[in-house]
């Protein structure tokens, strides 16, 4: 018997699944603000939707996809990121034939063969948004306000947005050979992975995480010094509606964001108590995956919170509420005889809509007070024998300690008019 789940895997018990719904019914809520529809995706799809979606160059591509071949020898990937997946709906089921914007968002598993640490997993969960259809930079600034709120909301202050603009298929190619000038001469420092991306696609060198690779990076040209009339527009509109909102935000001219489909606006927020991991959101504009996947060109705009990175923030701030086992009613049948009549209370209590439990390993008197203690309960119905043969039961206020015999046909109506008092 395998006594541990697979390496970067976590079981979600009982006792912190309450948080999870917490975080969820958050990110409900602030969506349902703003107009946005959930959409739930299968978690594995053909794998030729990461390469063309994703890009072949990119980590998760190249090192992190569990991929595997199905009884029909198709190649079958478990979804690493939920862009791409919500693209192939959209285009599969023709929301574009809805009024655009598309406004979408997503809560879910993602799988990524990465190496484990805090807030990291290789299954692990992510709240997505997806804006397609609007280029205008207005709906960049919506969705950025939309994950600021969200994280503020659960008690996340000490917020950093950056912001960049990655430029466009018109301007990159200029600047992809200004960088690639800038990187010859210190090629063969870098590492193996860096050296293999100069030609396919330098600007991911910026994005590099080992620290001599950014040493060696510092200095490098700017996307801003490159950027077509139209890609420095926008980017400069942006940055006038996020002031509006009064959102601090500051420009990052390495950030470039792991995947290829990116265009224009790049962003990330950060949480600085997290240290040196402390990215908890990522997303950017991505204008030319929808063609890629086979659709009309169409531009886009999401974004990806991480929720185990914000649960782990909220934990280290002790920002969690206080969720228990809490209850209205817990029945406690003493001896068999009254077993069936508890039971059937216990039926009936639920039906009127109450929290209810009862003891179903015979304990005594005691233990279940106990028991009905631990959960929180704010009645206990008590039934012994005394009480079968009298039609009555015991109504104990575990807050007061108070109690009283009823006639069973009232308790249900005693119950309404105490739990609403």
């Amino acid at each position: 018997m395998l006594s541990t789940g697979p390496r970067g895997t976590k079981d979600i018990l009982p006792d912190v699944s309450g948080y999870w719904q917490y975080v969820e019914n958050e990110a409900r809520n602030i969506c349902s603000l703003y107009g946005y529809r959930e959409i739930r995706t299968p978690v594995f799809e053909h794998t030729e939707l990461f390469l063309r979606g994703i890009g072949e160059t990119t980590d998760i591509v190249e090192k992190e996809m569990y991929t595997f071949k199905d009884r029909g020898e198709r190649s079958i990937t478990l979804r690493p990121e939920n862009t791409a997946a919500v693209v192939r709906a959209y285009l599969e089921h023709k929301l574009y034939a809805d009024t655009p914007p598309a406004k979408l968002f997503y809560i879910g598993p993602m799988f990524r063969y990465d190496r484990p640490q805090a807030g990291r997993y290789r299954q692990f969960h992510q709240f997505g948004i997806e804006a397609i259809g609007s280029k205008g930079p207005a709906i960049d600034a919506e969705i950025i306000l939309l994950a600021t709120q969200f994280l503020k909301k659960l008690g996340l202050d000490d917020l950093v947005l950056q912001i960049n603009s990655v430029g466009c298929p018109e301007c990159r190619p200029k600047y992809r050979v200004v960088l690639q000038d800038f990187l010859r001469d210190k090629l063969t420092n870098f590492c193996k992975d860096c050296q293999s991306r100069f030609d396919r696609n330098p600007m991911r060198i910026l994005d590099c995480k080992n620290e001599k690779c950014g040493a060696l990076s510092q200095g490098a040209p700017q996307m801003s010094d490159c950027l077509c009339e139209e890609c420095d527009t926008h980017f400069n509109h942006l940055k006038e509606l996020l002031t509006a909102a009064n959102i601090d935000f500051t420009i990052n001219p390495r950030l470039v964001r792991g995947l290829d489909y990116y265009t224009k606006t790049a962003f990330e927020i950060q949480y600085a108590p997290l240290g040196a991991q402390s990215a908890v959101c990522g997303g950017g504009r991505y204008d030319g995956l929808i063609s890629e996947c086979g659709g009309q060109p169409t531009p886009a705009i999401g974004f990806a919170i991480g929720m185990e990175r914000v649960l782990l923030a909220l934990e280290k701030q002790q920002l969690l509420p206080s969720i228990g086992h809490h209850m209205n009613v817990f029945v406690m049948p003493i001896g068999t005889q009254a077993q069936a009549l508890a039971f059937k209370l216990l039926c009936n209590i639920r039906q009127a809509g109450h929290t209810a439990d009862m003891d179903f390993m015979e304990r005594s008197l005691k233990a279940q007070m106990k028991l009905a203690n631990k959960y929180s309960a704010k009645f206990a119905v008590i039934i012994g024998d005394d009480e079968v043969a009298t039609g009555k039961v015991l109504l104990k206020d575990m807050k007061t300690g108070e109690q009283q015999h009823i006639m069973v046909e009232e308790l249900l109506n005693k119950l309404d008019a105490e739990v609403e008092e």
